[in-house]
């Protein structure tokens, strides 16, 4: 493991530093967000007012990661839960220990705000970092599935 790897919240001025790792993210997952989201998202991790959250991995000046967190409500607990939404860690500097030290980040986090559940989603074939995830949390046994627009028409006198 790199010594001088270090994480930290973003601030205004690590947009040069986090759009790269942002766009790698992209790349690594075979999507493309558009511009227009991705400048709103920058929005919304800098505004306190949000629930999301976003933190780098630096060696010395060189940015080589970034996670991207976000708390919401849970109809289970009190507490809100904490989604890791995006993690991601430049090709060279995987191995390096950077994506465990952007979890243990998010776990601080969460732990600072009480938060009973820290977690997140990958694909099935991110076998690298699951032998990560494996070793630092608990597969949950649940499947995601989604459903994108168009959305089916309600069925006649639904409550609205």
């Amino acid at each position: 493991m790199k010594t001088n790897l270090t994480i930290g919240p973003v601030s205004e001025g690590d947009h040069a530093a986090w759009m790269p790792l942002w766009l790698g993210y992209q790349s690594f997952y075979g999507i493309s967000i558009p511009e227009n989201v991705s400048a709103f998202t920058w929005g919304r991790l800098l505004d306190t007012s949000e629930p999301m959250s976003a933190a780098l991995a630096w060696v010395g000046e060189e940015p080589v990661g970034l996670v991207h967190f976000i708390y919401h409500r849970s109809c289970w607990t009190e507490g809100d839960y904490c989604y890791l939404q995006d993690l991601f860690v430049a090709e060279e500097s995987r191995g390096s220990g950077a994506g465990r030290k952007l979890i243990e980040h998010v776990y601080a986090d969460a732990a600072h705000r009480n938060c009973p559940r820290v977690y997140w989603l990958t694909q099935e074939s991110n076998q690298q970092s699951m032998l990560l995830y494996d070793r630092i949390a608990e597969r949950s046994g649940f499947i995601q599935y989604r459903k994108s627009p168009p959305f089916p028409e309600p069925p006649a006198g639904a409550r609205e």
